[in-house]
Protein backbone atom coordinates (compact mmCIF):
# COMPACT_ATOMS: atom_id res chain seq x y z
CA UNK A 1 0.00 0.00 0.00
CA UNK A 2 1.53 3.44 -1.31
CA UNK A 3 -0.23 6.46 0.81
CA UNK A 4 0.61 9.54 -1.56
CA UNK A 5 -0.13 12.87 0.46
CA UNK A 6 -0.53 16.02 -1.10
CA UNK A 7 -2.44 13.92 -3.85
CA UNK A 8 -4.72 16.08 -5.80
CA UNK A 9 -2.12 18.69 -6.22
CA UNK A 10 0.29 19.64 -9.50
CA UNK A 11 2.41 16.59 -9.35
CA UNK A 12 -0.49 14.10 -7.23
CA UNK A 13 -2.60 14.63 -9.82
CA UNK A 14 -0.05 13.14 -12.65
CA UNK A 15 1.51 10.62 -9.82
CA UNK A 16 -1.40 9.11 -8.89
CA UNK A 17 -3.09 7.45 -11.74
CA UNK A 18 -0.18 6.68 -13.36
CA UNK A 19 1.18 4.82 -10.17
CA UNK A 20 -2.15 3.06 -10.54
CA UNK A 21 -1.44 2.27 -14.15
CA UNK A 22 1.58 0.49 -12.81
CA UNK A 23 0.23 -1.81 -10.76
CA UNK A 24 0.50 -0.29 -7.14
CA UNK A 25 -2.39 0.05 -4.73
CA UNK A 26 -2.91 3.84 -3.39
CA UNK A 27 -4.74 5.59 -1.22
CA UNK A 28 -4.52 9.18 -1.76
CA UNK A 29 -4.47 12.70 1.02
CA UNK A 30 -5.56 15.96 0.68
CA UNK A 31 -7.33 18.72 1.84
CA UNK A 32 -10.03 18.04 -0.89
CA UNK A 33 -13.05 16.24 -0.59
CA UNK A 34 -12.03 13.90 -3.45
CA UNK A 35 -8.71 12.68 -1.50
CA UNK A 36 -9.21 8.89 0.49
CA UNK A 37 -8.17 11.07 3.45
CA UNK A 38 -7.90 14.59 4.86
CA UNK A 39 -6.48 14.42 7.92
CA UNK A 40 -4.21 17.74 9.62
CA UNK A 41 -1.12 16.70 8.92
CA UNK A 42 0.31 19.76 11.20
CA UNK A 43 -1.37 17.64 14.03
CA UNK A 44 0.49 14.50 14.94
CA UNK A 45 -2.02 12.87 16.54
CA UNK A 46 -3.93 12.94 13.13
CA UNK A 47 -1.13 12.01 11.18
CA UNK A 48 -0.19 8.96 13.62
CA UNK A 49 -3.84 7.93 13.20
CA UNK A 50 -4.06 8.16 9.99
CA UNK A 51 -0.33 5.97 9.31
CA UNK A 52 -1.94 3.22 12.08
CA UNK A 53 -5.04 3.36 9.93
CA UNK A 54 -3.67 3.03 6.60
CA UNK A 55 -0.56 0.91 7.77
CA UNK A 56 1.41 1.85 4.22
CA UNK A 57 4.87 0.52 3.33
CA UNK A 58 5.44 3.33 1.26
CA UNK A 59 4.69 7.24 1.51
CA UNK A 60 5.30 9.47 -0.92
CA UNK A 61 4.96 12.97 1.19
CA UNK A 62 3.92 15.75 -1.60
CA UNK A 63 2.32 17.84 1.03
CA UNK A 64 3.63 21.79 0.63
CA UNK A 65 3.90 24.67 0.36
CA UNK A 66 5.88 25.95 -2.47
CA UNK A 67 4.81 29.66 -3.05
CA UNK A 68 8.25 31.65 -2.48
CA UNK A 69 6.69 34.93 -1.84
CA UNK A 70 4.35 33.17 0.81
CA UNK A 71 6.95 31.11 2.76
CA UNK A 72 8.76 34.43 2.87
CA UNK A 73 5.83 36.43 4.68
CA UNK A 74 4.54 33.81 6.42
CA UNK A 75 7.67 31.59 8.43
CA UNK A 76 5.53 29.91 10.51
CA UNK A 77 3.45 28.40 7.64
CA UNK A 78 6.47 27.22 5.84
CA UNK A 79 7.50 25.54 8.55
CA UNK A 80 4.30 23.77 9.48
CA UNK A 81 3.74 22.62 6.03
CA UNK A 82 7.14 21.95 4.85
CA UNK A 83 8.68 20.73 8.20
CA UNK A 84 6.39 19.77 10.64
CA UNK A 85 4.41 17.70 8.47
CA UNK A 86 7.31 16.00 7.82
CA UNK A 87 7.91 15.26 11.50
CA UNK A 88 4.60 14.05 12.10
CA UNK A 89 4.91 11.75 9.43
CA UNK A 90 8.16 9.98 10.42
CA UNK A 91 6.60 10.36 14.18
CA UNK A 92 3.81 8.25 12.77
CA UNK A 93 6.25 5.99 10.81
CA UNK A 94 8.10 5.56 14.00
CA UNK A 95 4.93 4.58 15.92
CA UNK A 96 3.11 2.03 13.86
CA UNK A 97 6.42 -0.05 13.69
CA UNK A 98 5.55 -1.19 10.28
CA UNK A 99 8.42 -1.19 7.55
CA UNK A 100 7.36 1.59 5.90
CA UNK A 101 9.17 3.74 3.38
CA UNK A 102 9.47 7.39 3.30
CA UNK A 103 9.73 9.12 -0.32
CA UNK A 104 9.77 13.13 0.21
CA UNK A 105 10.05 15.50 -2.42
CA UNK A 106 12.46 18.59 -1.72
CA UNK A 107 13.48 21.15 -4.01
CA UNK A 108 16.57 22.20 -6.11
CA UNK A 109 16.01 25.74 -4.41
CA UNK A 110 18.15 24.48 -1.72
CA UNK A 111 21.36 25.08 -4.48
CA UNK A 112 22.66 28.39 -5.05
CA UNK A 113 26.03 29.82 -7.10
CA UNK A 114 27.52 27.70 -9.72
CA UNK A 115 26.15 24.56 -10.97
CA UNK A 116 26.03 21.90 -11.47
CA UNK A 117 25.50 21.20 -7.93
CA UNK A 118 26.32 17.56 -5.32
CA UNK A 119 23.93 16.91 -2.99
CA UNK A 120 26.40 18.03 -0.37
CA UNK A 121 26.70 21.52 -1.71
CA UNK A 122 23.91 23.05 0.40
CA UNK A 123 23.10 27.11 0.26
CA UNK A 124 19.78 28.39 1.70
CA UNK A 125 18.75 31.50 0.84
CA UNK A 126 15.20 31.87 1.63
CA UNK A 127 12.66 30.85 3.52
CA UNK A 128 11.07 28.10 1.06
CA UNK A 129 14.71 26.65 0.76
CA UNK A 130 15.18 26.30 4.18
CA UNK A 131 11.76 24.28 5.24
CA UNK A 132 12.33 21.97 2.61
CA UNK A 133 15.74 21.70 3.68
CA UNK A 134 14.80 21.15 7.64
CA UNK A 135 12.08 18.72 6.36
CA UNK A 136 14.84 16.84 4.53
CA UNK A 137 16.46 16.88 8.13
CA UNK A 138 13.07 15.40 9.30
CA UNK A 139 12.64 12.86 7.11
CA UNK A 140 16.19 11.72 7.70
CA UNK A 141 14.95 10.50 11.30
CA UNK A 142 13.63 7.26 9.16
CA UNK A 143 13.89 5.02 6.34
CA UNK A 144 13.93 7.43 3.72
CA UNK A 145 14.46 8.27 0.39
CA UNK A 146 14.85 12.33 -0.20
CA UNK A 147 14.64 13.76 -4.06
CA UNK A 148 15.63 17.26 -4.30
CA UNK A 149 13.70 18.34 -7.79
CA UNK A 150 12.21 20.57 -10.19
CA UNK A 151 9.50 19.56 -12.73
CA UNK A 152 7.58 21.22 -15.60
CA UNK A 153 4.63 19.91 -17.69
CA UNK A 154 1.26 20.43 -18.30
CA UNK A 155 -0.92 20.63 -15.18
CA UNK A 156 -3.91 18.38 -14.62
CA UNK A 157 -5.86 20.99 -12.05
CA UNK A 158 -7.98 24.02 -12.90
CA UNK A 159 -6.48 26.13 -10.39
CA UNK A 160 -2.66 25.34 -10.67
CA UNK A 161 -0.80 26.64 -13.24
CA UNK A 162 2.62 25.01 -13.96
CA UNK A 163 5.42 27.22 -15.83
CA UNK A 164 4.76 25.81 -19.53
CA UNK A 165 0.97 26.41 -18.75
CA UNK A 166 1.93 30.16 -17.63
CA UNK A 167 4.04 30.56 -21.00
CA UNK A 168 1.41 28.53 -23.39
CA UNK A 169 -1.48 30.82 -22.05
CA UNK A 170 0.41 33.50 -21.64
CA UNK A 171 1.62 33.37 -26.34
CA UNK A 172 -1.85 32.01 -26.99
CA UNK A 173 -3.20 34.70 -25.30
CA UNK A 174 -1.18 37.00 -27.05
CA UNK A 175 0.09 38.08 -23.71
CA UNK A 176 3.66 40.18 -22.99
CA UNK A 177 5.60 38.59 -20.35
CA UNK A 178 8.99 38.49 -19.06
CA UNK A 179 11.46 35.38 -18.81
CA UNK A 180 14.92 35.41 -16.69
CA UNK A 181 17.93 35.18 -18.55
CA UNK A 182 20.14 34.76 -15.53
CA UNK A 183 18.47 31.62 -13.40
CA UNK A 184 19.55 28.50 -14.61
CA UNK A 185 17.88 25.12 -13.57
CA UNK A 186 17.37 21.50 -15.16
CA UNK A 187 14.41 19.96 -14.61
CA UNK A 188 12.39 16.99 -15.48
CA UNK A 189 8.82 16.37 -16.92
CA UNK A 190 6.42 15.35 -14.35
CA UNK A 191 5.78 12.34 -16.46
CA UNK A 192 9.51 11.05 -16.01
CA UNK A 193 9.62 12.57 -12.44
CA UNK A 194 6.56 9.67 -11.70
CA UNK A 195 8.43 6.96 -13.75
CA UNK A 196 11.61 8.12 -11.19
CA UNK A 197 9.22 7.65 -7.96
CA UNK A 198 8.16 4.41 -9.20
CA UNK A 199 11.44 2.93 -9.69
CA UNK A 200 12.64 4.65 -5.82
CA UNK A 201 9.08 2.69 -4.45
CA UNK A 202 10.63 -0.34 -6.13
CA UNK A 203 14.25 -0.06 -4.90
CA UNK A 204 14.13 2.04 -1.69
CA UNK A 205 17.29 3.73 -2.23
CA UNK A 206 17.98 5.37 1.00
CA UNK A 207 19.70 8.96 1.04
CA UNK A 208 19.09 12.17 -0.34
CA UNK A 209 19.12 12.50 -4.62
CA UNK A 210 19.34 15.35 -6.91
CA UNK A 211 16.71 14.39 -9.79
CA UNK A 212 16.72 16.28 -12.92
CA UNK A 213 17.84 16.60 -16.53
CA UNK A 214 20.89 16.89 -18.29
CA UNK A 215 22.21 20.13 -19.85
CA UNK A 216 19.90 22.41 -17.75
CA UNK A 217 19.85 26.15 -19.12
CA UNK A 218 18.77 29.10 -18.03
CA UNK A 219 14.62 29.41 -17.78
CA UNK A 220 14.29 32.43 -20.74
CA UNK A 221 16.06 30.00 -22.74
CA UNK A 222 13.61 27.02 -21.42
CA UNK A 223 10.89 29.45 -22.36
CA UNK A 224 12.09 30.02 -25.90
CA UNK A 225 12.44 26.56 -26.96
CA UNK A 226 9.25 24.95 -25.33
CA UNK A 227 7.62 27.96 -27.46
CA UNK A 228 9.43 27.07 -30.41
CA UNK A 229 8.71 23.58 -30.21
CA UNK A 230 4.71 24.73 -30.31
CA UNK A 231 5.15 27.24 -32.82
CA UNK A 232 4.09 30.00 -30.53
CA UNK A 233 4.77 33.85 -31.16
CA UNK A 234 8.16 34.24 -29.40
CA UNK A 235 8.53 37.93 -30.03
CA UNK A 236 5.85 38.25 -26.75
CA UNK A 237 9.18 37.15 -24.47
CA UNK A 238 11.38 39.55 -23.31
CA UNK A 239 14.60 38.32 -21.72
CA UNK A 240 15.09 39.98 -18.33
CA UNK A 241 17.67 39.47 -15.26
CA UNK A 242 16.21 39.07 -11.96
CA UNK A 243 17.74 42.43 -10.68
CA UNK A 244 14.36 43.97 -13.32
CA UNK A 245 11.76 41.55 -12.25
CA UNK A 246 9.60 43.56 -10.46
CA UNK A 247 7.16 40.02 -9.49
CA UNK A 248 9.82 38.74 -7.58
CA UNK A 249 9.54 39.25 -3.88
CA UNK A 250 11.42 36.59 -2.69
CA UNK A 251 15.14 36.23 -3.53
CA UNK A 252 15.70 33.19 -6.23
CA UNK A 253 18.81 31.20 -6.51
CA UNK A 254 20.33 31.72 -9.20
CA UNK A 255 21.95 28.61 -10.40
CA UNK A 256 19.90 25.32 -8.98
CA UNK A 257 21.53 23.08 -11.61
CA UNK A 258 22.27 19.81 -9.97
CA UNK A 259 24.79 16.93 -10.48
CA UNK A 260 22.48 13.88 -10.65
CA UNK A 261 24.97 11.26 -11.12
CA UNK A 262 24.17 9.68 -7.14
CA UNK A 263 20.79 8.99 -8.32
CA UNK A 264 21.46 7.24 -11.61
CA UNK A 265 24.47 5.21 -10.06
CA UNK A 266 22.09 4.04 -7.19
CA UNK A 267 18.95 3.67 -9.38
CA UNK A 268 21.03 2.08 -12.62
CA UNK A 269 19.31 4.37 -14.60
CA UNK A 270 20.10 7.37 -17.28
CA UNK A 271 18.03 10.49 -17.33
CA UNK A 272 17.14 12.12 -19.53
CA UNK A 273 18.64 15.71 -21.82
CA UNK A 274 16.69 18.80 -20.80
CA UNK A 275 15.84 19.44 -24.89
CA UNK A 276 14.57 16.16 -24.70
CA UNK A 277 12.33 16.65 -21.87
CA UNK A 278 10.97 20.42 -23.24
CA UNK A 279 10.25 18.32 -26.68
CA UNK A 280 7.98 15.50 -24.50
CA UNK A 281 6.63 18.21 -22.48
CA UNK A 282 5.71 20.11 -25.71
CA UNK A 283 3.46 17.22 -27.09
CA UNK A 284 1.19 17.13 -24.05
CA UNK A 285 -0.10 20.79 -25.41
CA UNK A 286 -0.11 19.35 -29.58
CA UNK A 287 -4.12 18.61 -28.35
CA UNK A 288 -4.86 22.13 -27.92
CA UNK A 289 -2.38 23.91 -30.42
Amino acid sequence: MVLVTGATGLLGSVLVPLLRSYGKTISTHAHRSDADYSSNLTDRQQTVALLDRVRPTVVINLAGLTSVERCQEQPNESYLVNTRIVENLAAGIRHCGVDCHLVQISTDQVYDGQGPHTEEAITLTNNYAFSKYAGELAAAQVKSTVLRTNFVGRSKISNRESLTDWVYNSLTGRKHVQVLKDVYFNPLSMTTLVEMINLVIEKKSVGVFNLGSHNGMTKADFDFAFAEYLGLPTEFMTRIDTSQARFLKAYRPKDMRMDCSKFEAALQVKLPDLSDEIRSVAGEYDDVT
